[in-house]
Formats: structure tokens, sequence, C-alpha cells
């Protein structure tokens, strides 16, 4: 199968390292692992490919570079013109892979008009979130591309039950809807990796791996780390990435005394991950409570992949996820005397932390695996049901 995987996202630097950027590295592994070749349209490549993706022909889209909104938003859209040319060029293609972005709907054309699959996957309801965090100038036509893209799909790719419930709205993609949740390869996270960041002897590391942005979560961990620390001082927190809220959680990590016990990574390879997720006793996923919670958060695999004891908030897909005390612990979101409590158990029970962390490196070896997702992925592009727990009844979900 010769696949063409389109990522017209101006803010993806598709072989970079933000979450996006590794979600697309892995489903193209993932494919071509089931034997495909892909051809990967972008504006952003960033580089070179990482290893694994050595094979994949990389045909570069303009960016649109203007700093104006309304004549970026523009260019992005005329963009789709520059797209088509390409696809009819290095085609002919067995199937059309498309990560829906704001203003794209080239990918989606050309496998209609071809009568060739056409998957569109959705992580976010993107104009929701484009409007609500940053700046969108021209939305009847962000609409109009949603509703275009939507409608020549043979089939839509929720990365969520939230997200399929927002793709509910539009009657062009309800019915073929199916939610695909994001996965992990494993074979990344062998067990007995040595810690890249190893502690003293006898300390606890508490850990977050993630973009530091609001709605992450981490002042939540700080607040909660402290109040652990103050009863076990041989503790550590790790944090593990960048964002626009690092130097404000780094200032309140002086406030409260804790920068002997505090490490900031900053943004790291992808390579360099599981060394430092193999620091780690504990791992934290410490939402707040959003009012539209429709990650399928990366980290939280991860973490699970190597086999970490998780603590995490009882929110949107990550509810089902992890079963409490079975495969990690849950609490209230933007609670951090709980999550202080659940952490403050972890700590105290290695018996708990080791039992938790092989059930969860177990759950997702079993049922979440980017294998098994792009296994479902190319059953969807024959026409065929994806497998269990891939699709959803999107009227209940009103």
């Amino acid at each position: 199968m010769r696949i063409a995987y389109v990522c017209t996202d101006q803010g993806i630097p598709v072989f970079g390292r933000k979450g996006c950027s590794i979600h697309v590295q892995e489903v193209v592994r993932a494919m071509i692992r089931a034997g495909a070749s892909v051809d990967l349209f972008t504006p952003r490549p960033e580089g070179k490919p990482p290893a694994g993706l050595e094979s994949v022909r990389v045909h570069p889209l303009p960016v649109a570079s203007q700093k104006h909104p309304a004549l970026r938003e523009r260019a992005a859209f005329e963009s789709n013109d520059y797209l088509k040319v390409a696809l009819d060029l290095h085609g002919p293609f067995d199937l059309v892979y498309e990560r829906y972005a704001l203003w794209g709907h080239a990918g989606m054309d050309h496998a209609q008009s071809r009568g060739i699959p056409g998957l569109l996957e959705v992580n976010a309801p993107l104009i929701d979130e484009q409007a609500r965090h940053r700046v969108l100038v021209d939305r009847p036509t962000a609409e109009w591309v949603a509703h275009r893209a939507f409608g020549n799909a043979r089939a839509l790719i929720a990365v969520s039950a939230e997200v399929a419930a927002y793709l509910a709205e539009f009657p062009d993609a309800s019915w073929r809807t199916h939610v695909i949740p994001n996965g992990v390869d494993p074979s990344r996270f062998p067990e007995g990796l040595a810690p890249t960041l190893p502690a003293a002897p006898g300390t606890f590391t508490v850990g977050f791996l993630g973009t530091l942005k609001p709605w992450h979560g981490v002042e939540t961990l700080v607040e909660a780390f402290d109040r652990l620390h103050a009863v076990e001082p041989s503790v550590r927190l790790l944090i593990v990435g960048d964002g626009p809220e690092r130097g404000r959680l780094e200032g309140e990590i002086h406030r409260r005394g804790l920068d002997e016990s505090a490490v900031f990574t900053g943004s790291v390879a992808p390579e360099a991950v599981p060394g430092l997720l193999a620091s780690m006793d504990a791992a934290v996923a410490p939402y707040p409570n959003l009012s539209h919670f429709y990650f399928s958060p990366l980290k939280v695999y991860e973490y699970m992949a190597a086999g970490l004891a998780v603590a995490a908030s009882r929110v949107g897909e990550l509810d089902g996820l992890i079963e409490h005390e079975s495969n990690g612990l849950l609490g209230t979101p933007g609670d951090p005397g709980e999550l202080f409590g659940a952490l403050l158990q972890l700590r105290r029970d290695p018996v708990l932390r080791a039992r938790l962390g092989r059930a969860a490196r177990e759950e997702v070896i079993r049922s979440h695996t980017w294998d098994a997702a792009v296994r479902r992925i190319l059953r969807l592009a024959e026409g065929r049901r994806a497998g269990r727990g891939a699709s959803v009844a999107i009227g209940a979900l009103r």
C-alpha cells in the first residue's frame, strides 16, 4: 500500500519534539511496519527524518509566514492549491491519511476525486480552540473547510470520545466517526532501562513529561510536591519539557525553597524520553477541571509503557484508561491535597508502586500500541469496521 500522509498544520514540526510531532512520527512508523510506503506532505518537516522514518519521501509545502493573522490564514488556505498539485504529481496513492488542520481540505478532496480511501484524523475541535486560545479572523472559511473535509472523508478518526462528540455536531461527519485513541510503542521503553538522571539512593522521584502550558496543571503538582517534601524530604521533582509556564513554575519552586529538590530538563529529543522516565518512581498527569477535556494524552501512555505508577486526574479519557488502584491512581482534577495523598501513598508503599507499574505496562501492551491502532486504521481504509473499541455510537454522546 502506498500512503500519502498529509499534515498541513502550520504549527506542527513533524520531525520535531512536540507531542503532536511525536504523534505523526509514531503513526507513520507503524504504517511502515505494516508494510506501507509513505509520502509525507507538510509545510514544516523540520530537519531530517528520525530513526525508523528514513524511507519516508518528504514533500515540503509553502510555509504561511505572514505576521498579520488574516494574511497568515489566507496563505494557509491558499496552500491547498499547492497540495493538490503535489498529490497529483507524486501519486497515484492507495490511501490519503490526513491530520485535520484548520485550513486544509485538499487531501480529502484528492481522495474523493480519485476514488480512493481518504481518512481524516481529528485531534481537537480546532475552530473553537483557535478562537478561544489564539486568534481566528475568518471563522466562516474555517467552518467551510471543516464541512468540506469532513464530508469528503471516507471515515473520520477521533482520538477521544470527546472529539467524537464534537464531530457529532457536523451532519456529514457523525455517522462515519470512529474513536481510535493514541497509543505507544512499548519497544521504546524496555524493562530494566538505566535511568538517565539517577537520584541518590533512597530518593523518591516524582515526574512530569510534557509541554508546560496552563491546561496541564503543573502548578497543582508543584503544590502537592511541596506538601510531600515537607513530610518526606528525600524526594525529587523531575519536570521534562518546556513551554510558556516554565518561568512561572521555576519562580514558584524558588519561592517555596525547593530549588535543590527540583530538576527542569527543558525540551528533550524523543529518544531521550525513555531514559528520563526510567529516572522516575512515579509519574503525574495533574490536569485541572477543564470543561472540554478532549485530549488523548501521549504522556500517560508513555508513563504506562515505562512501567511507572501513574497518578492522574479523573477526567476525560483517563477515567477509562486508568482503573483506580488497579493500574494507577485517579484523583479529583486540580486538587493538590488529593494528589499529595496519592504521592505519599506511592512514596511509602513500594509494593503498590511496582504492582501498579506492572499492570499499567501490561494494559498498554495489550490494548494501546501504535501497531494496533494502525491496524484498525487500515481496516477502515479497506471499508471494514475498525475492531473492538474503535467505533462509537455518536447518538449516545449528545
